[in-house]
């Protein structure tokens, strides 16, 4: 059985493999020796390395070790530029900036790549690239019509960009270590007001207490959500993914500590209540009891998907979203294999190599945050292995690995990856100095000394020596042996200073950590085709082909085979279906389908509409956007319905038009109405990427140089009724 082999090499590694001098892997072999100068020389399957001696250095029984980590230094110096430039913006001219580029094929500053980077400690070894970089990614409002303000930047992206992406929050994550530095301080404060604020406003869901928006970084949309979102991006816009939702409360709680320190309690208690109540949702929407798990995403109306990853579900315990048993839970249960934590799971079948099947470095060092988090000695040994192991096979920090094999390419066809790769990838960079800094060392962000080292990792790194040492340009770290090993993980039992130098004498204890899990299938079951659903005497007639398990209006109605009914109300039902395979493993899920046909609303603006019957109604607009790719650009048309009922409170739904192929359907909003009332309904201009002064150096598409544009061709506004309450 396959579990069984992979729990052999898992547990191989763990007790034999000390990799002192060398590490085998799948008939490949990396070799580390010490060279004359004090640096070092990697041999692997790439050919040879030559690395100079380097400012930081550990002092360890692995020779490998101590070399990977030289190495990652040699490539953050090459990733240290004075300027950075990317095809689409000023036409590929050098931009001058003294900051970090993002790597050998990615010669620029993203936002999410830059920041989960810095927080993954580049903040401490370059504060001033670190906050340049940053800086960079902040930009004014260019259309003087708009409301002012300073805003983080999200970069282009599915269906225009922003609200369809929405975690350009990462940066407050990593903006939160670089405080120390007033002029920056004021900046973020600012800046962490002005985009929650524009977040809350035409991202955040009330009814769910969510924020819409695609996962952090897996922004490759054919690779983790379903196949028909490659050319309709609008339920991304609508759905709500785990890992935003956690960044929206990191920076929520960041917003709550700056008002305080600003002396506004108002402020400060708004914040913190918002919070709150955000990690709540987060857990209350989330969590899949059945799994032991949090969810990848989940649908515009609360619809689960049996997908996850490993990002979202580490910045949630690392976050604090996840408590206690919870975040022991979700670790344990999340799938591994041989050569480290795939960033998605369950796989696609029919998808190349990138985010589908394939490690991430930087996700694997959150990983490890989250095994320290809830002192799970196995899972950091297996993250730390897997850090390692792919920087030695390669000869540097790559962007990410193919999962089975840790290669980074494989031949298979069509479906061959990764599919794109890129050596000195930043946030794989930080991921391996953070791995050796705070993941064998215990230097956390506050600066404490708190190691969690697994015993397990005692003969790599001691071998026969009493201490291991971290010398850093301000600092020295000292771990030394305990006299007895029982136990499983090594913590801090007694520490010393002696000048800048903290030694730590390391303790064993025995922890409750479950076993790796590795008996999961690797591959989730195709969809079924969209249902179809008529209305006869019975009610709802709904369907599908074949065995499935039928979804309605957010809810799971259970397992049909060939069709079944819903019961006739009031309101039309919308619905999907799955199918289930190994293990109970459900497939994404299929189109939806929404029964009955809406009210349609054709004339011009204001548009006037008789209620029938009282209850929640959902409004949308067909629309046409080919201002950009789907998979580009930023100039998603962003607009606020504004609707008037009879002199009762106007409700203000945001309309999301992403960029399209042909006709579509916008993102919808909820109101409640009664019956007999007459309702009008306005449009106000919303807000896009494009207004962003930034954006006037975007020459790869419209919205950019040639000036911002938030528009689409809008057709009929839609009224359908809304099921039940969230």
């Amino acid at each position: 059985m396959l579990s069984l082999v992979m729990t052999a090499v898992l547990a191989a590694g763990a007790a034999g493999d000390t990799w002192h001098d060398q590490l085998s892997w799948h008939d490949e072999q990396a070799r580390m020796t010490v060279a004359a100068n004090g640096g070092f020389t990697l041999s692997g399957p790439f050919g040879h390395r030559d690395i100079g001696p380097q400012t930081m250095r550990v002092d360890t029984a692995s020779t490998l070790f101590n070399g990977l980590f030289a190495m990652a230094q040699d490539d953050l110096k090459q990733d240290s530029v004075t300027a950075i430039s990317d095809g689409a913006f000023d036409h590929g001219q050098p931009i001058p900036c003294t900051c970090f580029e993002t790597g050998v094929k990615w010669p620029y500053v993203w936002t999410r790549d830059l920041s989960y980077s810095v927080d993954l400690g580049l903040w401490k070894i370059d504060p001033l690239r670190a906050r340049n970089g940053l800086r960079f990614k902040l930009s004014d409002v260019r259309d003087a019509s708009l409301p002012q303000g300073l805003y983080v930047m999200q970069d282009t992206g599915s269906g225009g960009s922003w609200p369809i992406s929405t975690d350009r929050v990462v940066w407050f994550l990593a903006a939160q270590h670089l405080l120390d530095d007033k002029a920056f301080a004021d900046d973020v404060y600012r800046a962490v007001v002005d985009t929650l604020d524009q977040d809350r406003l035409y991202t955040f869901d009330p009814d769910m207490g969510l924020y819409r928006g695609e996962t952090s970084f897996l922004d490759w949309r054919e690779q983790t959500y379903p196949a028909w979102t490659a050319d309709n991006v609008a339920f991304i816009a609508q759905s709500f993914a785990l890992s935003t939702n956690v960044l929206h409360y990191e920076a929520l709680q960041l917003a709550a500590r700056l008002a305080e320190a600003h002396g506004d309690k108002a402020k400060m208690k708004s914040y913190a209540d918002k919070a709150a109540a955000l990690k709540t949702a987060i857990n209350a929407r989330f969590w899949r009891a059945d799994r032991g798990m949090y969810m990848s995403y989940i649908g515009g109306d609360g619809t689960p998907y049996d997908t996850y990853d490993l990002l979202g579900t580490a910045l949630a315990i690392t976050g604090g979203v996840a408590d206690g048993d919870r975040a022991r839970q979700a670790l344990a249960h999340y799938p591994t294999w041989p050569a480290g934590s795939p960033v998605i799971w369950p796989e696609r079948p029919d998808q190349p190599i990138y985010h589908n099947r394939a490690i991430w470095p930087f996700v694997s060092a959150y990983a490890l945050r989250a095994a320290r988090t809830v002192n799970d000695p196995a899972r950091i040994e297996h993250e730390l292995r897997s850090i390692m192991r792919g920087a030695a096979l390669s000869g540097s920090n790559m962007e990410n690995y193919e999962l089975a094999t840790q290669a980074t390419h494989v031949d298979e066809g069509k479906l061959s990856g990764p599919v794109v790769d890129s050596p000195r990838q930043l946030w794989s960079v930080a991921a391996y100095l953070d791995a050796v800094s705070e993941g064998v060392f215990g230097l956390t962000q506050e600066g404490k000394v708190e190691p969690k080292l697994p015993v397990a990792l005692m003969p790599m790194l001691f071998g026969d020596r009493d201490s291991i040492t971290l010398q850093m340009p301000d600092r020295r770290i000292t771990l030394r042996r305990p006299r007895t090993l029982h136990g499983d993980l090594l913590v801090a039992g007694k520490t010393t200073q002696h000048g800048d130098e903290t030694i730590v004498t390391l303790k064993a204890i025995d922890t409750p950590s479950a076993p790796l899990r590795t008996d999961t299938p690797l591959y989730a079951p195709q969809p079924p085709a969209a249902p179809v659903i008529t209305a006869d005497d019975k009610g709802w007639r709904v369907e599908v082909d074949g065995k499935a398990v039928l979804y309605a209006d957010g809810q799971r109605m259970g397992r049909i085979d060939g069709n079944t009914y819903i019961s006739q109300g009031a309101t039309p039902p919308c619905v999907s279906a799955t199918r289930v395979g190994e293990q109970g493993v459900e497939s994404l899920h299929s189109p939806i389908v929404c029964a009955g046909e809406p009210t349609r609303l054709t004339e011009g603006w204001p548009r006037e509409w008789k209620v029938p019957v009282s209850g929640r109604y959902r409004i949308a607009l067909s629309y046409e956007n080919n201002h950009g790719p789907i998979n580009t650009g930023v100039t998603a048309a962003v607009k606020m319905l504004v609707m008037h009922c009879d002199g009762s409170a106007a409700q203000r739904v945001p309309i999301v038009m992403p960029h399209s192929v042909g006709e579509q359907q916008s993102t919808y909003g909820t109101v409640t109405v009664k019956a007999g009332a007459t309702c009008h309904f306005a449009l106000e201009q919303g807000f896009n990427m494009s207004d962003l002064s930034h954006f006037a150096h975007f020459t790869g598409g419209k919205g950019g140089s040639d000036g911002p544009l938030n528009d689409a061709r809008m057709g009929d506004l839609l009224i359908a009724p809304a099921a039940g309450t969230p």
